[in-house]
């Protein structure tokens, strides 16, 4: 079923955002262990290309207001990884939730994210020659694959487990163990 709705999804996305921020957050975290993709992919295959492109352009930000850093790379990075989402929602519109998945549509969607982000944003707005760019973002991609490995095996099939296919986690449910009495 690829329906979101406050209902259905709203606390699901929250804590998605949540555990992405966490993360991202943590003092001494290595450069480039980013875990938004591990947890965008998840997250598309139960709510669908819409609600995944929103998931990864929220998330970042988000992040980005959070911390202070909004700028042209918050358009640019959000839009690209709300474009994985989608990428992941076509990936997955026929595949298991599975490591093997998760890791297949990790690098590739790394890789494509890092070209695109890493070789335009230095030559574009700050007159980066490209083979710097290109130079830089070798070591750069290799560590940030590296984090989606390891996010991939770690948060991807547990944020699918217990947050996106756990229906305790939806409003209606967590309304009726509230106000039990009320219908």
């Amino acid at each position: 079923m690829h329906n979101l709705s406050i209902k259905t999804g709203g606390v699901k996305f929250i804590l998605g955002w949540i555990l992405v921020l966490l993360i991202r957050l943590l003092p001494f975290r290595p450069p480039n262990f980013e875990p938004m993709l591990a947890t965008i992919m998840p997250y598309s295959k139960k709510y669908g290309m819409l609600p995944t492109f929103l998931f990864g352009f929220i998330g970042i930000v988000l992040f980005d207001i959070i911390t202070g850093r909004v700028g042209m790379w918050t358009l640019i990075t959000g839009v690209s990884y709300g474009a994985l989402g989608i990428g992941a929602y076509l990936f997955f519109k026929k595949r298991k939730s599975s490591v093997t998945n998760y890791l297949t549509f990790g690098i590739v969607g790394t890789i494509l994210y890092d070209a695109v982000t890493g070789l335009s944003i230095g030559p574009l707005f700050y007159n980066q020659p490209f083979m710097s760019a290109l130079a830089g973002q070798i070591p750069f991609t290799l560590m940030h694959l590296l984090g989606t490995v390891i996010f991939s095996l770690a948060i991807s099939p547990a944020v699918y487990k217990w947050v996106v296919s756990n229906n305790t986690l939806e409003i209606p449910f967590l309304w009726k163990k509230i106000y039990p009495s009320v219908k």
